[in-house]
């Protein structure tokens, strides 16, 4: 077992009288991506400049890359970090080119390395055009492109998505994907859920400074224990499938209690059942024959999960 690549132990911050983040412990590995939600102010930036050495801890242990971030002879650890800040803002008077020769500078990496990335984010042809002039989205993208510098073996992002399109937000997640199976450990905090529900090993769920739930989507679904959404179509008319199911009338409780809802539009039926018990409902479906044209499962989304978990955060 190597030793994580972030490590935060029993971590606090406070401002005053104010807590920002309490009783955090948050370990992440090398080759594992890691996605950071919360409301704002539920602690992600406080924990993100924590782990850049921007800011100190008022009680526990912050090690990044094996080292005390804040400390004078952390400088290799430094760089080996790369940082996306939710607000990006660059020198408006510089072109994008001078921008990453001047942060591959800073990294003591080769400028060529600052062009090439600059072609991965899709800049090549603005590289020549000064900052000022950019859209919202390649000012992201340029900001990227330094975050990725050298390399990086930790890469902490804030909101990075943020002004892309569809088409490049798919070639972010495709070089996060490549930098993560390459040995780097990537945390990502963002407030679009569902964006980032396929793109992430594990899932840290911040509420008022502290952690509240960590884990895959599976573990979280199997803590949550929400229910799961099923619909069935088929050729017939579907009030001849819920009378198969068990004979019951609609909205009746079918397979002792396992589906409690159901709705018939046409020649659908749309079902929710308990997660231990969608096999048997799928079962019961298939032997109604080959009437039966699709079987669709949706288990509970990063949304409702993260909304499950804040209802009962705070209802405790």
């Amino acid at each position: 077992m190597t030793d994580p690549s972030i490590d935060l132990i029993n971590i606090e911050k406070r401002y005053g009288s104010q807590v920002a983040v309490r009783g955090v412990d948050l370990q992440l590995n090398a080759s594992e991506s890691v996605a950071l939600v919360g409301h704002n102010g539920a602690g992600k930036t406080t924990l993100m400049k924590l782990m850049l050495g921007l800011i100190r801890p008022s009680a526990g242990t912050v090690r990044v890359l094996g080292e005390d971030p804040v400390a004078s002879a952390a400088v290799r650890s430094r760089n080996g970090v790369g940082f996306l800040p939710e607000t990006i803002a660059f020198n408006a008077s510089m072109t994008g080119a001078e921008v990453i020769t001047f942060f591959a500078r800073l990294k003591g990496v080769p400028k060529a390395e600052g062009r090439d990335l600059l072609a991965r984010v899709g800049l090549s042809d603005a590289a020549g055009q000064r900052v000022g002039t950019y859209s919202k989205g390649m000012r992201q993208r340029l900001g990227l492109a330094q975050a990725l510098l050298g390399s990086p073996r930790v890469l902490l992002l804030d909101e990075p998505t943020t002004g892309l399109d569809p088409q490049l937000r798919q070639s972010f997640y495709a070089i996060i994907s490549e930098l993560r199976d390459a040995g780097a450990t990537v945390l990502l905090s963002s407030h679009a859920l569902t964006e980032i529900e396929g793109q992430t090993d594990r899932v840290a769920i911040m509420d008022r400074g502290r952690l509240i739930a960590l884990g895959t989507i599976e573990k979280l679904r199997s803590i949550a224990r929400l229910p799961v959404r099923m619909r069935i179509s088929v050729e017939s008319r579907a009030e001849n499938l819920v009378q198969h199911l068990d004979g019951t009338v609609l909205n009746v409780s079918i397979i002792n209690g396992a589906i409690t809802g159901a709705e018939m539009n046409g020649f659908t039926v749309d079902l929710t059942c308990g997660d231990d018990s969608k096999m048997e409902v799928v079962r019961r479906a298939a032997a109604f024959g080959p009437t039966v044209r699709d079987i669709e499962i949706f288990p509970p989304t990063l949304d409702e999960l993260y909304a499950r978990f804040l209802d009962g955060e705070r209802a405790g």
